[in-house]
């Protein structure tokens, strides 16, 4: 069994790895740190996190693998020992998805280990699977991008659509994190819909490098516009994008699209093309991302809806994934579980 540590444990994306890990057939979760608990029975901090007989404690014990649920800039500088160690180390933080320093910094400001920003991999599986797996430094893509990214991918690389791309977002308010924001209480989410980020938000960049790097062409336009939705978990994505003139989709431009969706995920087993609409409840609890991909042929438009759990396929369980391919196992393992539904 490969040790692994959780750095961080005490946030919804570090109990939900360790949710995950706990059901891991060829891992065992070994240590969680969070200074917030540390010396606290795990069970204590989350009632549902008991059974796994562990103790937060200030810092990691011996693991073969580290996983950090930090914010940024504190995740590099909490993993650099371990990356100096040369011991696989997945982060779920921003610190290390975009490539160059020029990018991060005018969304994070300093970054704590420049030098390591070339070495990292981005941790989406779809399009880097075989660098994830040569990689000992992975960095688990933010929910909005990942729903956007795999909605977008195939007919970036098919080169069906325009530089010009719409993404609009649908979240939950887990994906806020646990700290007490006014914006998230009870009586001031329910019942309404809200957006935010609108002068530019940090996952915006993550979708320009991945999207832009799929096609010789102009970097992509995007104009992203996140909204609150109020529900604990989910993601629902819509992407609208012009289609490109000499675009050929042949008389049924639906059913070819679909074909190019499912031949460029055929090998992905957490993507899947589906025949309707999708809603975020069929993704609740599991490591699915549900495409939706079709034509507005009146106005020769790409839509395509894109759904996850953005704790899942959007944060932890994409890291367990990542980790899989790290360690040299199944990538699918410990992660079978079905959506919870209703």
């Amino acid at each position: 069994m490969v040790r692994v540590g959780i750095i961080n444990v005490t946030g919804y994306m570090g109990a939900e790895a360790a949710r995950l890990l706990h059901g891991h057939p060829e891992v065992e979760l070994t240590s969680v740190t969070g200074r917030s608990a540390a010396g606290q029975p795990l069970g204590e901090v989350f009632p549902h996190l008991g059974p796994l007989g562990l103790t937060v404690e200030e810092e990691l014990g011996e693991v073969d693998a580290v996983v950090s649920a930090l914010p940024h800039s504190a995740s590099a500088q909490a993993l650099l020992p371990y990356i100096e160690r040369g011991l696989p180390v997945l982060d779920l933080s921003a610190d290390f998805r975009l490539r160059r320093l020029e990018d991060y910094e005018p969304w994070y400001g300093a970054h704590p280990a420049p030098h390591l920003l070339a070495e990292a991999v981005f941790g989406l599986p779809e399009l880097h699977r075989e660098e994830i797996a040569r990689s000992k430094l992975v960095a688990g893509p933010g929910c909005h991008a990942t729903a956007a990214i795999l909605a977008l991918a195939p007919a970036v690389r098919h080169g069906l659509i325009e530089p010009d791309m719409v993404v609009d977002s649908k979240t939950g308010i887990s994906g806020a994190g646990r700290s007490l924001g006014l914006s998230y209480h009870f009586s001031e989410a329910n019942e309404g819909v809200s957006a935010y980020g609108l002068s530019g938000h940090r996952q915006l960049p993550e979708m320009t490098q991945e999207l832009g790097a799929l096609w010789e062409a102009p970097a992509p336009r995007i104009t992203f516009v996140p909204h609150l939705i109020p529900m604990t978990r989910g993601i629902l994505v819509t992407c609208y994008a012009s289609l490109r003139q000499d675009a050929d989709l042949g008389k049924d431009a639906v059913a070819r699209l679909r074909e190019l969706y499912c031949d460029f995920y055929r090998d992905s087993p957490f993507v899947r093309i589906v025949d309707q609409p999708p809603s975020t409840k069929q993704t609740l609890g599991c490591n699915d991302c549900l495409l939706y991909p079709t034509v507005d042929g009146r106005a020769g438009r790409l839509i395509v809806v894109s759904v996850l759990d953005n704790l899942v396929k959007g944060g932890a369980g994409q890291g367990v994934q990542c980790l899989n391919l790290m360690l040299g196992l199944p990538e699918t393992a410990g992660l079978s579980g079905l959506a919870l539904y209703p």
